[in-house]
């Protein structure tokens, strides 16, 4: 069960971080507690399984990668795991996921992959294939991004 100050800690991270030296000192104080409480709360959390991830989005333009695209792999079921990791490894990979494939669409391993221009995310897909063994895969590049939103579980 989730206390009332579980339920306050959550709606505060559900927003905007602050970027600071000590962000979570910043919300902590605007729940007139301490950031070792709230720290030691999200920790709790974590530990009970109801908060399971944390993370942050980087406006990625505004950080000069102005080419992004969701690379879709077409990998063996046996190796998809650890073709995976192995992926997910790259610091150019933002975001990583298995997915069913389609009877239309074979797919069933996707990457999100940030550069300067469209030719250096096609030289990343090139390297995270020849690294997973993987040579089946197609980039989507993003043209305009129509939203973006995090979940809000608490007001």
């Amino acid at each position: 069960m989730l206390n009332e100050l579980d339920k306050k800690v959550i709606a505060t991270l559900q927003g905007d971080i602050p970027v600071v030296e000590r962000p979570f000192a910043v919300l902590a104080a605007s729940l007139d507690i301490s950031e070792e409480k709230f720290i030691e709360i999200v920790k709790n959390l974590d530990e009970r399984g109801i908060m399971r991830r944390f993370g942050a989005t980087l406006k990625h333009q505004k950080s000069g990668f102005t080419a992004n695209a969701m690379v879709a792999w077409q990998v063996d079921e046996e190796i998809a795991m650890k073709a995976g990791s192995i992926m997910a490894s790259f610091d150019e990979v933002t975001h990583c996921y298995r997915r069913d494939p389609a009877e239309t669409w074979p797919y069933n391993l996707y990457t999100m992959i940030h550069a300067s221009n469209e030719d250096q995310c096609y030289a990343i897909a090139e390297k995270i294939s020849l690294a997973a063994g993987v040579d089946e895969y197609s980039l989507l590049f993003s043209r305009k991004e129509l939203k973006k939103t995090s979940m809000e579980y608490f007001d």
